[in-house]
């Protein structure tokens, strides 16, 4: 038998969220870079507990791969055919044959609350000795959510579901967030107790209450005064409104940290990311998932970083990125993209409009405008002109093209791949390099320069184009008469 002082937590994720309307469980959808389950579950394990159980039913084997990767070592467990939270927790029971202590009751689709709030209530129900205690909050509009029914003392009396409410009991403005800890056998006893008639014909956990209450076993409740970070998530708008909350939320925290935010209402930065001191991120600049930021770098306007690495004193404007690393000193942007597995070395320069795809760019090295480098090796101080592309597909796959160090091409250059460019190369402009170059080499694709004299007079007859070259030569013909 475990000890009383112990923790289980119980998440319950088995709802279908039918007014998200859409293909994917509400508890699957993100805010912050983190599905709305997945901050649940950080939040229960920051509280140490003994035990973490969740609950699934719709989409079940797609709710319990992602609460696997997002959390390995829980227990899932499965409720069956017999809707509503009460079943869901008694299915959790099961799972905690042998537990004696307290019962801590989540659900998967409230993402904003934080570990000292529920660490407060988890104490506050210790010290009161309550079989229950429950959270709630006063909001004003209450729509949807199940009343706080005290009596006259004050006392919590029971819980009422909106569908179940008289008018009167509608009218309460104090409501139950659907966060409780129970005492795991007076829970289990009352349980046991629990029908489905009701509106709903479900099997509510919040008729526990009023059983409890009625066995005068205690019930307690605490008000939160954060409201907003209590409500769950049940359609688009609340979605919209909890993302905004956690970024604000996320944002304080960096800035507090030495992070400059110049425009926060503007700024999305997701719970995964990390940033050092004396970061800067600019207006309209999003960093996601798992991107790690170096001090000194300046990101922005107008860029979304997702799970790259950006080194110290980097500056990236106005740049799309994802799977990429940028390493010191270097520069990106404006209107630079740069898709996954590309790499910006030491000091390294991607200019304005240029596409890096698979390809690494070395220490010192530039592509400095109107460029696309795909499946590519760049080596040290390099400077490609502007209008480079690396053919690197041949309608049958990717091949990849070296350019050595000290390498400097002309503007237009094709390098069609697989080719090879070594060390201290020169190419001219507009070349085609179709074969390997040696180092130090000069590759040249040219052909002679052939003028039609008279083309534009014969086959584009009354064109403006054509009139002025007629105009012109007789202007050049009488110059070379006199």
């Amino acid at each position: 038998m475990t000890s009383s002082t112990e923790l289980a937590v119980v998440v319950l994720a088995a709802g279908q969220g039918t007014r998200m309307r859409s293909r994917t469980p509400k508890i699957l959808h993100a805010v912050g870079g983190r599905p709305l389950v997945g901050h649940v579950l950080d939040t229960a394990a920051s509280l140490d507990p003994a035990r973490i159980v969740v609950v699934v039913r719709h989409e079940r084997d797609r709710v319990a791969e992602t609460v696997a990767e997002l959390a390995p070592g829980v227990v899932i467990v499965d409720q069956d055919e017999i809707p509503g939270t009460g079943r869901a927790v008694e299915a959790a029971l099961g799972a905690l044959e042998d537990f004696a202590g307290d019962v801590l009751v989540l659900s998967g689709d409230v993402p904003l609350l934080q570990t000292h709030t529920l660490a407060d209530l988890v104490e506050t129900h210790r010290s009161g000795g309550s079989a229950v205690t429950l959270l709630t909050a006063h909001v004003d509009d209450p729509q949807g959510y199940g009343r706080v029914i005290r009596d006259d003392a004050r006392g919590v009396r029971r819980i009422v579901e909106q569908k179940d409410a008289t008018a009167d009991e509608a009218a309460v403005t104090e409501i139950n967030v659907g966060v409780y800890v129970f005492r795991a056998a007076p829970l289990r006893d009352q349980l046991a107790r629990v029908g489905t008639a009701n509106a709903q014909g479900e099997k509510y956990l919040t008729d526990v209450i009023a059983l409890l209450r009625d066995a005068e076993l205690g019930v307690a409740a605490s008000i939160t005064p954060d409201a907003s970070a209590a409500l769950g998530v049940n359609d688009r708008i609340q979605l919209s409104e909890a993302g905004r909350t956690l970024n604000a939320r996320t944002v304080r925290h960096w800035q507090r940290e030495g992070v400059t935010v110049v425009d926060p209402a503007t700024t999305w930065i997701d719970v995964t990311a990390v940033l050092a001191p004396d970061v800067t991120l600019l207006p309209n600049t999003h960093v996601r998932g798992a991107t790690v930021i170096a001090a000194g770098a300046t990101i922005g306007p107008d860029t979304s970083l997702v799970d790259c690495e950006v080194g110290e004193d980097v500056t990236i404007t106005r740049t799309d990125a994802t799977l990429a690393v940028v390493e010191a000193g270097a520069t990106v942007g404006p209107f630079a993209y740069l898709r996954p597995n590309a790499r910006v070395g030491v000091n390294g320069k991607v200019g304005t409009f240029v596409e890096v795809k698979n390809s690494s760019i070395g220490e010192g090295s530039k592509v400095p405008h109107l460029s696309y480098i795909g499946d590519t090796e760049i080596g040290r101080n390099v400077n490609l002109g502007a209008g480079a592309i690396t053919a690197n597909y041949d309608d049958i796959a990717k091949h990849r093209t070296v350019i050595g160090d000290e390498v400097h091409s002309g503007s237009h250059n094709v390098f069609v791949a697989p080719v090879t460019i070594g060390d201290g190369a020169k190419t001219g402009a507009g070349a085609v390099i179709r074969k390997d170059v040696p180092a130090g080499a000069l590759a040249l694709s040219v052909a002679p320069q052939r003028n039609i004299e008279g083309w534009v007079e014969k086959n584009r007859p009354g064109t403006g184009a054509a009139d002025v070259a007629v105009r012109a030569r007789g202007e050049q013909e009488a110059r070379d008469g006199s």
